[in-house]
């Protein structure tokens, strides 16, 4: 065979994906996208809870990891200087053994403030 044969073959390859573009903020949407998990720890006391990019999505907005970091609050201790928040691929152990913080509902209080005039 000559490699006229084998030409056709490789011209109609489809188009490779592109590297993730430089300086493009990577999303709890592309983490969702690509499988990973949220990791968010308190290190005054010491606890890591774990949750779906997806969920933390709905609650947060479709920001960066960085700005999760800055609007969580430890759940326990009520800082928010202590908190770290990581993504991750959990690897086979891992997943199996994760317990993830599961959204539920969402609730809108409805609050009445007064002013004195």
């Amino acid at each position: 065979m000559t490699n006229e044969e084998y030409v056709p073959h490789f011209r109609y390859m489809p188009d490779q994906p592109e590297k993730w573009p430089r300086g493009a903020a990577w999303t709890l949407t592309h983490a969702h996208d690509a499988g990973q998990v949220t990791g968010i720890r308190c290190a005054r006391c010491n606890v890591t809870r774990y949750y779906k990019p997806a969920e933390l999505r709905e609650v947060i907005g479709n920001v960066t990891i960085d700005e999760v970091r800055e609007k969580v609050r430890c759940q326990k201790c009520g800082s928010r200087e202590w908190m770290g928040a990581e993504l991750f691929h959990p690897t086979g152990e891992q997943a199996h053994t994760i317990r993830y913080r599961r959204l539920v509902q969402i609730r809108w209080e409805k609050r009445v403030i007064w002013r004195d005039e």
